[in-house]
């Protein structure tokens, strides 16, 4: 037994309300035959990938055998997707990064709006991890205001050669950017404005790929800045249904969902490290948990992870149209998804540092794992729609003023 209390393995799960237990039977042994997967493919090797900043692309085979790809195809609940995202997170954020842009971007893009052609060219070897995608949105003057700020061009051309574009200009945080076969990239019509989606082979003349070195988060991850110099795409691979940026809104609200999800993931995972940590720790001749400071700081942390994990319940159960709102079923707004981001990832923030804290100098190296998930938390915080531009989506659907120029 540990020091006036429970023994470690009997200490109660960080799903403190059992929010599992909402999953179907087939969807709970799914989850628990990743975290199998992750504790014995990932969680001994996670820290040794960050520290080295380099991506384990042997491993794709394993997590393509999990069969994770495309689960609205098999109808599993965005609860279980949600959850699978989170649990990822909470092993390594990074490996979760990958699977995020891969599948919720590249893949579901091509399920939602890729021709039958597009599909059945690519699709069975994206969904069997042969072949990595991207999704090359983000420009290096354009973040926040790349819908309206895109500077890269895509021109029409008819020739000898049938009808292709011809795309110049220049991506930046690309994650998978450095290796992947393919990528969703976006580009403004030269001619009309209007925004274009094209199925890009990332190794076409005139890509330019480099990666993006000296990151203090998300390290395993290869973010790519991407130059394009008169890159010629067929016309067979344009995405045809999608003809403005109110188009790349359905992917979006999507990947911004996951992204939450991945703030929940981050805080099981700070829970659990500092927790462990606090019953272990020897000081004044007591475990530091015996402490009611560190008691308080433990219990902040899981209820920041608690009231996040609920709220992301709900988005999951709209997703599903199962849950009854107003009118019925309905599916998640934006401004909702933008306020979940917002405030699970603000809640995070406080959580991963509240862990850092309890760990002390021991939370600014790697070995234990805190120093990873703190600084992780940094680009959760970013990505997706930064935490003051899903402020302002949220502000403006509870006000009806949008302080957005």
């Amino acid at each position: 037994m540990s020091w006036h209390g429970q023994a470690a393995g009997d200490l109660p799960a960080a799903d403190f309300y059992d929010f599992e237990s909402l999953l179907s039977e087939g969807e709970a042994a799914k989850l628990a035959q990743l975290r199998e997967f992750l504790a014995a493919e990932v969680a001994p090797h996670a820290t040794g990938w960050w520290n080295d900043a380099e991506f384990p692309a042997h491993i794709l085979p394993k997590i393509a055998a999990l069969d994770l790809a495309a689960p609205d195809r098999r109808r599993l609940s965005h609860l279980f997707t949600g959850l699978v995202v989170a649990e990822m997170t909470r092993t390594d954020t990074s490996l979760a990064t990958f699977f995020l842009v891969h599948h919720d971007l590249f893949v579901q893009a091509l399920i939602d709006v890729g021709s039958a052609d597009q599909q059945a060219r690519m699709l069975p070897d994206a969904l069997a991890l042969r072949a990595t995608g991207a999704f090359a949105l983000t420009e290096p003057d354009h973040g926040s205001d790349v819908a309206g700020g895109m500077a890269t061009t895509a021109l029409r051309v008819e020739d000898d050669g049938g009808t292709h574009w011809v795309l110049n200009g220049a991506k930046r945080w690309i994650g998978n950017g450095t290796f992947c076969e393919r990528m969703l990239l976006w580009a403004r019509d030269a001619e009309t404005g209007q925004v274009r989606g094209f199925f890009l082979d990332a190794n076409s003349p005139g890509v330019v790929r480099t990666k993006i070195e000296n990151k203090i988060a998300l390290r395993t991850v290869q973010n790519a800045h991407i130059t394009l110099e008169n890159v010629r795409v067929p016309e067979v691979d344009r995405v045809a249904t999608v003809n403005s940026f109110e188009d790349t809104n359905r992917l979006l609200l999507a990947s911004r969902i996951s992204v939450a999800w991945q703030a929940v993931g981050q805080q099981l995972a700070a829970f659990d490290v500092a927790r462990a940590y606090a019953v272990e720790r020897m000081q004044f001749g007591r475990p530091i948990a015996s402490f009611q400071m560190v008691q308080d700081q433990l219990v902040r942390m899981l209820g920041n992870a608690t009231s996040s994990l609920a709220m992301m319940v709900r988005i999951a159960g709209l997703q599903d149209g199962s849950a009854e709102g107003a009118g019925g079923k309905q599916l998640p707004a934006m401004a909702q998804v933008a306020l979940a981001k917002a405030h699970t990832t603000a809640a995070m923030r406080e959580t991963v540092s509240l862990g850092r804290s309890i760990l002390g100098g021991n939370g600014i190296v790697s070995d234990y794992r805190m120093a990873k998930i703190f600084a992780d938390a940094e680009a959760i915080y970013t990505y997706e729609g930064s935490h003051e531009i899903n402020t302002l989506i949220a502000g403006r659907a509870i006000t009806g003023v949008s302080a957005i120029v």
